[in-house]
């Protein structure tokens, strides 16, 4: 997808350590007991997404924590913004890349990493290793290299719902999926459509179904789709819209209709869930809804608005498992400056910087929930590092041009089913027919 993206003492203390350990011209200030290293120096240029309307801010916030240890290292960030990967795909090809990049995409991981572009981080490893799961260095390595820290993630298996349109049709936040479709239909009858959905864009399409495949046949399968080791016309991808269709055909329980689900953006769906009175009672999308919701509406937390879990569809398929979508840092460069950074970038204390001002989740292990500002952060961000599987958004796992451009691929087919909920077997061939095209091509 292209879009903005939008808890231990001691492993605290050991990521600490690992980011002095063994290097010399450390000195420690007598008030303050902060660890000093002047010896590395150097300078760091880093090409992000985040902007001064999106996170730039936060980000800097890290960097000048970063500095209170390593004075003498300069990072240079530069906001790019959702042009991103043109320019970074620009700036490989002449040969002129920044030495450290944000890439929201593990296929350009790979894609890089086998093409040589990218330098390993594997002296970041053992600090990784002690703050963050199996799973979470698993998306940042190729080849049985470690090449990415997914620094920043987004929870995606969340339901943002209206409190008092639940309120008033007398339901609670479903665990289950079937007990969520009864819910809708209550919540019809009370007088408001239970659906708000933003499929103008795409990519809210794909993550319903992706969410939905993940509760239903669990992450292993889900990963073999990712990577197109089953096809779009398996058994499994036929179960999976079937259930989505449960959804989005249900068309007289979704605000404006089908019409409207079409014409409807992201930012859409949530002001129209969220406005009074509300013309939809949830929205199925991630934990970056939440800002929109204060922005855009005068919808307050927990008396206006709260979230739920993606519900349950096949027991004990997902195990907790969290799909998320995330900022992953790789380096074009290797020198003792960006070392020293990347250590710091995997460990707690970097990710608290930014995680106590909102709008930040993390697979850190060792941030501890209470870092979050509110309840409600709390129960979106804090499962990411908690999570015993995690796996990463479907479509940007793929080729872009099947899954991240719009009007085309897994976005425009999508937008295809929402039209025709019961031509499953139809859009499954189309599926994969764009699919294999593209891993054709390789793009």
């Amino acid at each position: 997808m292209t879009r903005t993206r939008i808890v231990v003492v001691g492993g605290a203390a050991v990521a600490t350590a690992l980011l002095v350990a063994g290097l010399a011209g450390a000195r420690t200030s007598g008030s303050a007991r902060t660890h000093v290293n002047t010896a590395v120096t150097g300078s760091i240029s880093f090409d992000g997404i985040w902007t001064s309307s999106s996170g730039q801010k936060q980000f800097q916030d890290v960097i000048n924590a970063f500095n209170k240890t390593y004075p003498n290292v300069k990072v240079n960030y530069k906001p790019v913004g959702n042009n991103l990967p043109t320019v970074l795909e620009t700036a490989v090809a002449g040969g002129h890349p920044p030495d450290m990049a944000d890439i929201a995409q593990p296929g350009t991981v790979a894609q890089l990493a086998k093409q040589g572009k990218l330098k390993p981080i594997t002296y970041a490893k053992s600090t990784i290793a002690s703050n963050f799961a199996p799973a979470w260095q698993a998306l940042g390595t190729y080849s049985g290299k470690l090449y990415a820290l997914v620094f920043k993630a987004a929870n995606k298996s969340v339901v943002w719902y209206n409190v008092p349109a639940f309120k008033t049709a007398g339901v609670n936040p479903p665990k289950t999926f079937s007990q969520l479709l009864a819910d809708a239909k209550t919540i019809k009858s009370s007088g408001t459509p239970a659906y708000s959905i933003g499929g103008a864009d795409g990519w809210t399409l794909t993550d319903m179904f992706e969410n939905i495949y993940l509760r239903t046949f669990g992450a292993a399968k889900y990963n073999q789709l990712s990577q197109h080791k089953i096809k779009w016309t398996d058994p499994s991808v036929k179960t999976a819209l079937t259930t989505m269709a449960k959804i989005i055909g249900d068309t007289s329980n979704i605000a404006g209709g089908t019409s409207g689900a079409l014409q409807y953006g992201f930012n859409d769906s949530v002001t129209n869930a969220f406005a009074s009175p509300p013309k939809g009672a949830m929205v199925f999308e991630a934990d970056f809804v939440g800002g929109v919701i204060t922005s855009s509406t005068k919808a307050k937390p927990n008396t206006g608005f709260n979230t739920f879990t993606w519900p349950s569809i096949t027991p004990g398929a997902d195990a907790g498992a969290v799909e998320i979508g995330g900022d992953l840092f790789v380096t074009f460069r290797d020198t003792p400056a960006i070392e020293a950074f990347v250590k710091y970038l995997a460990s707690p204390q970097a990710a608290e910087v930014w995680a106590k001002q909102g709008g930040f989740g993390t697979g850190n292990k060792n941030v501890p929930a209470s870092v979050y500002p509110d309840a409600i952060t709390k129960a979106t961000e804090a499962p990411i590092g908690s999570a015993k599987q995690v796996v990463f958004d479907m479509s940007d796992e793929q080729p872009p041009s099947f899954g991240a451009t719009a009007g085309q691929g897994e976005w425009g087919l999508f937008q295809d089913f929402l039209k025709s909920p019961t031509n499953v077997a139809g859009i499954q061939s189309q599926l994969e027919k764009a699919a294999a095209a593209a891993y054709k091509k390789g793009k």
